[in-house]
């Protein structure tokens, strides 16, 4: 039982000591991680990226694609096929549907 009791009060005794340790960091810490959070995640891109065009206008078949044309309405894509220089068309919203090939 004695045993018991020590390693309690010592169990007790760590964590009341830790509290104000603890509580401190986070304090200092708060505003600075607040603002890099704000900085990566400001919006989220509701159109197609033209990341997405690119890969998708890759899967389709194009090498070497880059963005030909970018307008709030169409992302024109360019690249090389197996007849030679192509351009694909994508709307300029969510999931970057095809619109001419």
């Amino acid at each position: 039982m004695t045993h018991f009791l020590t390693k309690a009060s010592l169990a007790a005794v760590l964590a009341l000591c830790s509290i104000p340790a603890t509580v401190s960091t986070a304090a200092a810490a708060g505003p600075q991680t607040n603002l890099v959070v704000e900085a990566q995640y400001h919006r989220p891109i509701y159109g197609c990226s033209p990341m997405r065009a690119v890969r998708k206008a890759h899967y389709l078949g194009l090498r070497d694609v880059r963005i030909a044309r970018m307008s709030p309405r169409v992302v024109v894509v360019a690249g090389r096929d197996r007849r030679g220089w192509d351009r694909i068309t994508f709307a300029n919203v969510r999931g970057c549907p095809l619109i001419r090939r």
